[in-house]
């Protein structure tokens, strides 16, 4: 799309239409969460994570060596940092993805310039913010590329830092947008970021739990090396334990953001309740939630991410598989 100067309005809403289907298209769990904050949060929340989908669609992409992918990464960064032309990551990116299984991505990847074109229409703290999390993120996978193998990462430390640049940088995000749209938020944070990191964490550890299979059959272990399922599930509870202190001091006026987290949060609680009832599975379909669960869930939110009782009651239900510490 190009620019007219007689319309910069109708071409923007254009290009934020393009943002919230595409978005629909690359994941229909974020499609169904971000449209529940405020509309300026909604805007850079979801440019975000489709400027981190890029980032894990290289991440993702089992033909590239870990010299490309650490290559196209450091293009992207540089794109979105405006040390670079866009189209000096898109057109080689797109070359070296040439025959990759998922059109959404890489028509995703094709639409770089609209992406970051909305990024520049936010506030400056929120861009910001935001080149902060992609900077970290995309410097951090660079250095797990050459780390992924059968074995899994080398330890407990490995694990978590892994998990740090992944998600617990976009824990900090949102903490930081949310504190830049209510002052309230943000007084109810000053010394408490660690729950943050943890928030974020928390869903990161749950999405490499629910893929390790995937994973697997691709010669890839993101889990660290010596710990079984049932280790993890516990450290993955501790972490859930601190996402809903997280949740609990979002001021019940920013109804959106509380929603938001609530929805993201009780949706990876239901699925780590499903991996705990096995022992091991073959496919993440077997752990999937059914489209009714989470449109139940859904539902449920609208009342119950007004009540820091009710949420306590499903959490202490919906967690009763998860082995404690």
């Amino acid at each position: 799309m190009k620019a007219t100067k007689s319309n910069p309005i109708e071409h923007l809403n254009a290009e934020l239409a393009y943002q919230k289907a595409i978005l629909g298209s690359v994941s229909r769990t974020f499609a169904l969460t971000i449209p529940l904050l405020p509309p300026a949060i909604e805007v850079v929340v979801g440019n975000t994570y489709l400027l981190c989908r890029i980032v894990d669609t290289i991440e993702d992409a089992a033909n590239l060596q870990p010299e490309t992918k650490q290559h196209l990464s450091k293009l992207f960064l540089d794109a979105v940092l405006e040390k670079s032309s866009v189209q000096s990551f898109v057109e080689p990116c797109l070359r070296a993805l040439h025959g990759y299984g998922n059109p959404d991505e890489l028509d995703l990847i094709a639409h770089t310039p609209t992406v970051l074109r909305i990024l520049h229409t936010c506030t400056l703290q929120d861009q910001a913010a935001v080149s902060r999390c992609v900077s970290i993120m995309s410097e951090g996978m660079s250095r797990f590329h050459s780390k992924q193998s059968q074995m899994g990462l080398k330890d407990l430390t490995e694990f978590e830092e892994y998990c740090y640049v992944v998600a617990g940088v976009v824990g900090e995000l949102l903490t930081t947008i949310f504190s830049n749209h209510s002052s309230e938020f943000a007084r109810n944070f000053q010394g408490q970021e660690n729950l943050a990191l943890d928030f974020g964490q928390a869903l990161q550890m749950t999405n490499i739990l629910k893929d390790s299979p995937e994973d697997r059959a691709r010669g890839v272990s993101w889990k660290p090396a010596g710990m079984t399922q049932l280790d993890l599930l516990r450290i993955a509870h501790i972490k859930l334990e601190a996402s809903m202190q997280y949740i609990l001091r979002i001021p019940k006026k920013d109804i959106g953001i509380r929603r938001f987290c609530f929805l993201a949060f009780g949706l990876a609680v239901m699925t780590l309740s499903k991996i705990a009832q096995r022992e091991q599975f073959n496919n993440k379909d077997e752990v999937k939630l059914s489209r009714k669960t989470v449109m139940t869930f859904y539902v449920f939110t609208k009342f119950g991410a007004s009540s820091n009782t009710l949420m306590k009651i499903f959490f202490r239900i919906a967690a009763k598989d998860l082995p404690k510490k």
